[in-house]
């Protein structure tokens, strides 16, 4: 079986090394293809007013100075010679649940590859911090990704797949041995409001602004990803890449005539 590996986090992320471990417990044939540098939240943007360009590490590993999105394009059109059997992108250093898969390049490397028809799945490590709403990148812990990582593949990769549909995976911010076990679980949906600007000053006295996102209580509803991963448990998401809303299809019909 044949593996591409990608990632938003950039080429030398540590996850990027965990999701290398995890896909070698399946195959040897093994593809690297992601981008140079970290490219969160840029979903499924491409690279289309500059060039890309693409460094080569060796026969099977590269790096694209583009979006996760570019990445798996120019690996599927360009770097590999036949395509994989299966894509996967991650493990993301951080949750990629509820509405974050619209802006996930996680998730989006993922639905690129399910476009292409390929099996594709995504893998976030959610971690926990007491107060601010990011870590430093050394104290995000992948054990539970790791530890559990092949357990969630190995079925997936058996079982049968919708067509146009990938995978979102998260893992708790758990030790391995305290996670409670794997969800099959739809995706939730946080209230709104959580966007938080940070407006500062540069050393030259212009003012520039800094987009971030702050913590909202909010009730996870059970059976959604959100739940799943507040009650310690591996977090698996099935989406659909049609976004049709098809009740509304009658309905606005009607109103339009």
């Amino acid at each position: 079986m044949r593996i591409l590996l990608t990632n938003d986090d950039g080429y030398h992320a540590p996850g990027l090394a965990v999701l290398e471990r995890i896909a070698r417990t399946l195959s040897d044939d093994i593809w690297i293809v992601a981008p140079a540098e970290e490219q969160s939240g840029t979903g499924r943007s491409l690279t289309i007013t500059r060039p890309v360009r693409v460094r080569r590490f060796d026969h099977r590993r590269f790096a694209v100075t583009g979006t996760p999105t570019d990445a798996v394009m120019m690996a599927l059109a360009s770097i590999m010679d036949h395509a994989p059997d299966l894509i996967l992108s991650g493990v993301n250093r951080g949750a990629n649940l509820a509405e974050d898969v619209s802006y996930s390049g996680t998730v989006s490397a993922a639905m690129e590859g399910a476009f292409a028809g390929i099996r594709s799945v995504a893998m976030s490590q959610v971690y926990a911090v007491a107060e601010d709403e990011e870590a430093p990148g050394d104290a995000v812990s992948f054990a539970a990704a790791e530890a559990w990582g092949e357990r969630v593949l190995r079925p997936l990769i058996a079982a049968d797949w919708a067509p146009r549909t990938t995978v979102n995976v998260n893992f708790p911010p758990l030790a391995p041995d305290r996670v409670r076990g794997m969800r099959v679980v739809r995706q939730g949906l946080r209230d709104h409001g959580r966007v938080k600007v940070h407006d500062r000053t540069d050393p030259r006295g212009f003012d520039y602004h800094w987009i971030g996102l702050q913590r909202v209580p909010h009730d996870p509803e059970p059976g959604t990803d959100l739940h799943a991963i507040g009650e310690g448990y591996v977090s698996v998401t099935p989406l659909h890449l049609d976004l049709t809303h098809e009740p509304s299809l009658a309905a606005f019909g009607r109103a339009l005539g």
